[in-house]
């Protein structure tokens, strides 16, 4: 992937505004603009105080829901118990909407991290911490998850939640907007993804798959969100790999990022994000 340079009228500032980019980014193993990391400053100097949307202090609360293919909707809930050696977890099954219980998911709350969340095991981390809690309608979370994003004026990309139930969104388009922010755009990635994110409740396979993704921004407008009127830059992608095809709208706001996603899975259900309100 190619870094976006800007090319203003005069000639002089061109070549101070590319070495001024190629002085502050790289490209990263997984070909998006990261920022360049500099052994005197801090983690959160380089990756976290240049964040306009994915603040650490902020709190981005998502309602949800999953549609299958007869058009009904339903949220996710608590389900049984899985023993494992030395603990337990709970597997999720699928509740309808108008039937939710105590222990139904309701809400998605992510939550920029200070820090590199993984310094143990990954010292050269080079994203912006992000955390995923699944609040059930008792307040309780059913699991949580800590994953990371990148925002930075060449691009902004995110991991979407991927506990539970929403492993699903790995083999889908991630979030993710390139420079220059203007219909027409277009660009392209890709990604490895291991079998352990198949499941027999919409596809298992068996060995390693790529994902190729194209991107394209194909519209700017006001949309109607739980925000209010905000205008939106529209994101189309699609995701091809051996396994099939998977594709996501996104709706970019500058100010609150990705206020709307909209999914269709790998079987051909859909999976709709939508932001309710930013603290």
């Amino acid at each position: 992937m190619k870094i976006i340079n800007f090319f203003p009228i005069l000639l002089i500032p061109i070549s101070c505004i590319s070495q001024n980019v190629s002085e502050k980014y790289i490209i990263d193993d997984d070909g998006i603009s990261v920022e360049k990391n500099d052994s005197k400053k801090k983690y959160d100097e380089i990756y976290n105080s240049n964040n306009e949307i994915y603040k650490i202090g902020r709190i981005f609360t998502f309602s949800y829901y999953y549609e299958n293919l007869n058009g009904k909707k339903f949220l996710i809930a608590k389900g049984d118990e899985i023993k494992k050696e030395n603990y337990s977890i709970f597997d999720w099954k699928f509740i309808e909407i108008e039937n939710q219980n105590d222990e139904t998911v309701n809400k998605i709350n992510l939550k920029p991290i200070a820090g590199n969340p993984f310094q143990s095991q990954i010292d050269d981390y080079n994203q912006t911490g992000i955390s995923y809690e699944f609040i059930m309608n008792n307040e309780r979370p059913l699991t949580m998850e800590v994953t990371g994003a990148i925002e930075n004026e060449m691009n902004v990309w995110i991991h979407p939640p991927r506990s539970s139930f929403f492993q699903i969104l790995e083999i889908n388009p991630f979030p993710y907007i390139k420079a220059p922010y203007k219909i027409g755009t277009k660009w392209n990635w890709k990604l490895g993804i291991g079998d352990h994110w198949s499941d027999k409740r919409w596809l298992e396979w068996k060995g390693g798959i790529e994902n190729n993704y194209e991107y394209e921004i194909v519209d700017k407008k006001n949309i109607s969100t739980k925000l209010g009127n905000l205008e939106c830059y529209i994101v189309n992608a699609k995701a091809k790999s051996r396994i099939g095809e998977t594709e996501l709208i996104s709706y970019f706001n500058l100010k609150y990022g990705f206020v709307k996603l909209e999914y269709k899975n790998i079987d051909g259900t859909k999976t709709i994000l939508e932001l309710e309100k930013v603290e």
